[in-house]
């Protein structure tokens, strides 16, 4: 009986030592990314569903699309590691790599942001160049865009046009669909997005080209990268990027997600390809 009683005791005494032990366990980690909000919330979260649920496959971890409200709190976020991933445009990335000591690392980008595009759109028949644009409204992006804002501008200015003296208005849409719309809808007499957003509301019948139309793109810079900060372990680094470059129009899952991120594939990338563009948002005032 007293055995008994002894094993008894010994049993009771395990079990809460393996309820003590759950409770000090840390919490399963989650990995965490973002977008900059450049479309509507629940295109950013389609975009982001298949994506995530890849992720958790390819990582083996929890994993969580967090979003932003605008394009500042996406560079404070990775810059103060709230989220472990970002999907930035290019002046983004040079914003966030300003905000961490240069702690942000572009990973990956797609093959087309190599050599991406803005263009300028209108339902004004008398406006056919940039120059048509003096005394006009016109809206641009949010103003952290790099295909919205600061590439338009850049170009703008290069032609000789500084659209805080020549416009009549500039306005900010906040997001390269809210641009067309504005446009469509006569708000505006003119307006600047990014070529990827355009293409696929063409393709979807969402804007009447009839109506709206493109009369100035711009020349090709390098745009949009996933980034992480740099106190990322390199292992994890390493095994993200790979995710990435494994990504495949050869199969479903990797169509799907490569389609709705608008990418042939995925290819490496670095901070020098960003130079330009931290050069052009210092010359236009942007970045100081």
């Amino acid at each position: 009986m007293f055995s008994l009683s002894i094993s008894r005791t010994l049993k009771a005494l395990a079990a809460c030592a393996l309820l003590v032990l759950a409770a000090q366990a840390p919490a399963q980690s989650v990995f965490r990314l973002t977008a900059i909000p450049d479309e509507s919330p629940t295109e950013l979260a389609r975009k982001a569903a298949p994506l995530v649920k890849y992720l958790e496959q390819k990582l083996g971890t929890k994993v969580e699309f967090t979003p932003v409200t605008d394009y500042a709190a996406a560079v404070e976020a990775l810059a103060h590691k709230q989220v472990d991933l970002a999907w930035f445009g290019g002046f983004t990335y040079v914003q966030a790599s300003q905000r961490s000591g240069g702690k942000a690392v572009p990973l990956v980008q797609r093959e087309e942001d190599e050599k991406f595009r803005s263009v300028f759109i209108t339902t004004d028949t008398t406006i056919r160049s940039l120059a048509d644009l003096k005394g006009r409204n016109v809206s641009f992006g949010s103003q952290s865009s790099t295909s919205g804002h600061l590439m338009p501008r850049s170009f703008l200015l290069a032609a000789g046009i500084d659209p805080d003296r020549d416009f009549r208005r500039v306005a900010y849409s906040g997001a390269h669909d809210a641009t067309v719309a504005a446009v469509a809808s006569g708000k505006v007499d003119a307006g600047a997005l990014n070529i990827s957003v355009w293409d696929k509301l063409v393709a979807d019948k969402k804007v009447d080209t009839t109506k709206v139309r493109i009369f100035y793109t711009t020349p090709p810079y390098y745009d949009y990268n996933w980034t992480v900060h740099a106190d990322m372990p390199a292992a994890q680094r390493d095994k993200l990027t790979k995710a990435f470059l494994d990504l495949s129009r050869a199969t479903p899952e990797g169509r799907e997600i490569l389609e709705l991120q608008r990418a042939t594939r995925f290819v490496p990338t670095r901070a020098e390809n960003y130079k330009g563009i931290e050069a052009a948002a210092r010359s236009a005032g942007l970045l100081k």
